[in-house]
């Protein structure tokens, strides 16, 4: 999992006054738990946005005021019509502790069966996965070159060591669709047509 750095400021106050007041600042109130006690800090809005709209799934390092904690976000409170982000929720991790979370999917390859005339359709951008946080890859990467027209990629096809995908088993990923002008015959495989 990729990895980035934050620093933050202990907040010292917690309450509506105090987190309205950081907003305007250019803040966000953040707050860290999972180990033992909450800790309420603060972070520059311009950091957070960086690590928030990026299809990537970090592992945060944080420097609170000296205190170093590592940790993924868990939950994001944005403005209804700004889209700014207003707080944040950090789950602390332990090594030895599983943790879940929704891993992006990657694909790669060029399908055989969209290069025939299909429609490729991904229907899922995220998986909810559970693991080890050393466990945890970036992202799911599928190979979509062996697909056909008719074909496609369950959940039950997807194996990642050391982690359990959480989401239904027989839920397509990711599948190549018949489309106006696509040859059903065109994509298959010059040996079978020998046969």
């Amino acid at each position: 999992m990729k990895t980035a750095q934050l620093s933050g400021s202990l907040r010292a106050n917690v309450g509506k006054k105090d987190a309205k007041a950081l907003r305007n600042e250019g803040l966000v109130p953040c707050v860290l738990y999972g180990q033992g006690e909450q800790t309420h800090f603060s972070v520059k809005q311009v950091q957070m946005e960086k690590i928030i709209f990026s299809p990537d799934v970090y592992r945060i390092e944080l420097d609170l005021d000296g205190k170093k904690a590592s940790a993924i976000i868990r939950e994001i409170q944005q403005h209804p019509t700004k889209d700014t982000v207003q707080h944040v929720d950090f789950l602390e991790l332990n090594d030895a502790k599983e943790v879940r979370i929704k891993l992006p999917v990657r694909l790669t390859g060029s399908s055989r069966g969209v290069m025939a005339g299909g429609k490729l359709m991904q229907v899922f951008r995220h998986l909810h996965c559970q693991g080890l946080p050393s466990a945890l890859p970036e992202d799911i990467k599928i190979d979509i070159s062996p697909l056909r027209i008719g074909h496609s990629v369950r959940v039950s096809n997807i194996n990642l060591e050391g982690v359990k995908i959480l989401d239904p088993s027989n839920a397509v990923v990711v599948a190549v669709k018949m489309a106006r002008g696509a040859t059903k015959g065109s994509d298959a495989d010059p040996e079978e047509d020998s046969e």
